[in-house]
């Protein structure tokens, strides 16, 4: 049905003026990694499909891109194409770069946190996590996509373990007074 959108829209009116943004909820276990629930900072529950058509990024159809993104990005990349001031206070990075050029290397990292103090960072191959007890996990979404071969004891990977924790939130957010967090 989404080809189907964007055809007719193509052969539409509003083709040149008309952005569309696909994006779905993320991902969900059913026993896998002895988890059932979408609560988790593993990749099949992080990641989400993402489609993006706006007139003048000049993108094939079909074209992918394997850098990672976060859905914060969609609201400096919206601005960007609509030509609207940005809040600098606000996070993420614009996609405009990556819609013109997919297949760009960009050597940016994204961070998903899960509670208080759980973050996942996820680079173009690697994902490291951190729990607020300080139990850690690495995973090579290369040669492990499903995230099933916890690297972090091996010596091998040290620095690719040190540049991740480089990448991790200097800042958490407090927790909100009044709430009963879940802190997992």
């Amino acid at each position: 049905m989404v080809g189907r959108l964007l055809v007719a829209l193509e052969t539409g009116p509003h083709a040149d003026n008309t952005i569309v943004v696909l994006w779905a909820d993320h991902g969900y276990h059913l026993g896998q990694k002895e988890h059932w629930e979408k609560f988790a900072l593993w990749e099949q529950t992080t990641r989400v499909p993402l489609i993006v058509s706006a007139p003048g990024t000049e993108l094939q159809a079909g074209a992918t891109c394997d850098q990672p993104v976060s859905l914060l990005d969609l609201y400096p990349t919206l601005a960007e194409l609509t030509a609207t001031p940005l809040v600098e206070s606000l996070d993420g990075e614009s996609l405009v770069p990556l819609l013109r050029t997919p297949d760009s290397e960009t050597g940016r990292s994204v961070v998903c946190t899960q509670g208080y103090r759980n973050h996942a960072v996820r680079t173009d191959r690697w994902r490291y996590i951190r729990y607020e007890d300080g139990s850690e996990e690495l995973y090579d979404q290369l040669n492990d996509a499903k995230n099933f071969h916890n690297l972090v004891g091996d010596a091998r990977y040290a620095s690719v373990k040190r540049e991740m924790i480089s990448r991790l939130p200097k800042v958490d957010a407090e927790l909100h007074p009044e709430e009963n967090y879940n802190r997992r």
